[in-house]
């Protein structure tokens, strides 16, 4: 049996009954007075967010919902009427109108897409038609039937190439495995630069080029045969029980999404390159709003800053907002780059723009000359040697962003940024990390 709330209570002892201009019970404007003010109370919690459930708002708007039945006329029921209706708006989350600039860096990298994957292309095909490669690769040729010297020094093309997914750690090294074993094997090399440096320039082409390409990538593979081996690949929790045959392939070039190629080149300071990777910081400097942080931005305008580096893919600006002393070791530089990376995927795939709120500065080392109350107890002398005591100061400034969907809804709550500057040199973002 269902349990019959207060408020269904009232609408069934009320339903038959008829409006009038009388005013409404004190009582019943009182307790739905509490519910609603229970409603605001988590609406104000959720800071514009679409939290999907709220304990007293049901109980709320259908309580006031059958006062404004009955009593139509009472001012009072017309101010919860009122409040209500408010409530339960933002209780929907905030919204706002995504204007063509917002997303204008969705326009700017669907173009720098399409201009590197018929670059690529066309490139891709000209590699192919000068190494003459084994195209049909399956079934591979049984190493145990044929003349292996035959095939060393060939080049083949190995599809589905799934990295991490296929990797394996076998005796005689660290492969990719492609294929199965009633069609025979490629073991992938990466134990060296011949893979190292081209996946690193795959995921420099995902950083600054195409965020959508995805962390899991199936590449395309055109490689060497260099020899045999037999080894037990395993993928997940798919295992070979017995060692097989196969083929170990060392990659010249790799095709990733059908969109970039990365090749070796043991040359380069990467050991890798993508082509057209030269001309990708030309390509995008004229899609810049901003290019540089100036020396006297105040906490909100660098979180503005630092969020617009991220949608237009300026790595260089966004360095330059975050606080030195966060990029100053290997790994601190690192993860930097990782969560410029996270960064990049949110602003595909959740939200398209961000808004700040005003910020909220305390000095957390140091003295500036105090408040009112020191102003009227200290001295002038007394103010001058507690600050030279003191040390150099140092500021901390907490921004809360509130980011919107390309539908214009609110994703998620607010969410705190702490900047930093020490003395009256600039500001810099020292929680670079977090979401917006």
């Amino acid at each position: 049996m269902k349990k019959i709330t207060a408020a269904a209570l009232l609408a069934i002892s009320l339903c038959a009954a008829q409006a009038y201009a009388g005013p409404a019970p004190h009582s019943e404007v009182a307790k739905a007075n509490i519910y609603l003010t229970d409603f605001e109370k988590e609406v104000a919690r959720a800071q514009g967010a679409d939290m999907g459930r709220y304990h007293n708002r049901r109980e709320a708007l259908t309580r006031i919902r059958e006062l404004a039945r009955l009593y139509p006329d009472d001012p009072k029921v017309q101010e919860l009427v009122r409040r209500a209706s408010i409530a339960n708006m933002k209780s929907k989350g905030d919204f706002l109108e995504i204007s063509p600039e917002m997303v204008a860096y969705k326009k700017n990298e669907e173009a720098l897409r399409e201009r590197f994957r018929k670059m690529n292309q066309d490139e891709w095909q000209k590699k192919l038609a000068e190494s003459s490669p084994i195209t049909k690769a399956f079934p591979s040729p049984d190493p145990l039937q044929v003349n292996i010297e035959d095939y060393i020094g060939k080049y083949v093309v190995l599809e589905n190439v799934l990295y991490p997914n296929n990797q394996f750690i076998g005796m005689s090294g660290e492969y990719i495995h492609v294929g199965k074993p009633s069609s025979g094997y490629y073991f992938v090399d990466i134990d060296g630069r011949a893979w190292l440096g081209p996946y690193e320039a795959v995921k420099r082409y995902r950083r600054f080029v195409d965020a959508s390409l995805g962390e899991s990538i199936s590449f395309t593979v055109l490689g060497k045969i260099t020899g045999v081996v037999a080894e037990s690949p395993e993928a997940g929790e798919t295992k070979v029980a017995a060692a097989a045959w196969g083929w170990i392939v060392q990659p010249a070039y790799l095709y990733a999404g059908e969109r970039v190629m990365a090749r070796y080149d043991a040359s380069h300071e990467n050991s890798g390159t993508f082509y057209g990777e030269e001309e990708v910081e030309k390509i995008k400097d004229g899609w810049y709003t901003v290019k540089s942080v100036p020396d006297n931005v105040d906490p909100k305008r660098l979180m503005e800053i630092f969020a617009t580096a991220i949608k237009e893919k300026n790595f260089e600006l966004y360095c330059q907002c975050i606080h030195p002393d966060r990029q100053r070791s290997d790994t601190g530089k690192s993860l930097l780059r990782y969560h410029w990376d996270l960064h990049q995927e949110r602003f595909q795939k959740e939200y398209v723009h961000a808004f700040f709120d005003e910020p909220e500065i305390t000095v957390i080392k140091g003295f500036t000359g105090g408040d009112d109350l020191d102003d009227f107890f200290m001295s002038a002398d007394q103010k001058s040697a507690v600050s030279k005591g003191s040390g150099e100061v140092e500021e901390m400034a907490i921004v809360m962003s509130r980011a919107f969907e390309e539908s214009g809804k609110q994703r998620g709550s607010k969410n705190r940024h702490e900047l930093r500057r020490k003395g009256n040199g600039r500001w810099y973002v020292n929680t670079y990390d977090v979401r917006f």
